[in-house]
């Protein structure tokens, strides 16, 4: 199983702006450093929770069916299913018709029940789902607690940036996000 991100987030959870005056910060000479922080909070706090803060496509790959026909799907909150796709030994591919398949986006991980399973001809990664997943196009929808890890961890880099050396890591996570995270962690698929 390989999961792959098609299509990054257009926008962020927080704004520049926004985080600008969090961290009191009035001048402009900053601002990349800053939107770089931002990303790299946005890109660790999914990676901690398994959750897709800004609509994002992506593609699982899996080399045979599971036995009891349902695939779970990560990162939540899935959108919708864009396709199932079954390539044969020739790498010809097949899109399974809407139909036979049911998506449980209430459930996390969200599940793809299939109904009927055309083996997969090609010995490895034969089988293709392709998935949309986030809280929505902006921040507007991200769970304010999501926002505040996001600050937290670009408040915390921001200050201590270069304070600490290689040898002294890990030291870049602090606490304060962790219980915060906490909440929303999601089991990991296997």
């Amino acid at each position: 199983m390989t999961l792959i991100r098609t299509v990054e987030p257009a926008a962020e959870p927080v704004t520049l702006a926004g985080m600008k005056a969090h961290l009191r910060v009035t001048h402009s000479s900053e601002d990349e450093l800053i939107s770089g922080l931002i990303k790299a909070a946005r890109e660790e706090v999914e990676r901690s929770t398994s959750l897709a803060l800004i609509r994002q496509s992506w593609r699982l790959v899996l080399g045979e069916w599971p036995r009891d026909g349902c695939i779970s799907l990560q990162p939540n909150p899935v959108i919708g299913v864009s396709s199932v796709a079954v390539f044969d030994e020739n790498g010809d591919e097949t899109i399974l018709p809407a139909g036979s398949y049911l998506l449980d986006n209430i459930s996390n991980p969200a599940r793809l029940q299939l109904k009927d399973m055309a083996a997969p001809g090609k010995a490895l990664n034969g089988i293709e789902v392709e998935f949309e997943a986030g809280y929505g196009d902006s921040g507007v929808e991200v769970p304010e607690g999501l926002k505040r890890a996001i600050g937290i961890l670009v408040a915390y880099w921001y200050e201590f940036r270069g304070a600490y050396g290689a040898k002294d890591q890990p030291v870049a996570i602090p606490g304060e996000y962790l219980r915060i995270i906490r909440h929303f962690r999601a089991p990991r698929l296997r």
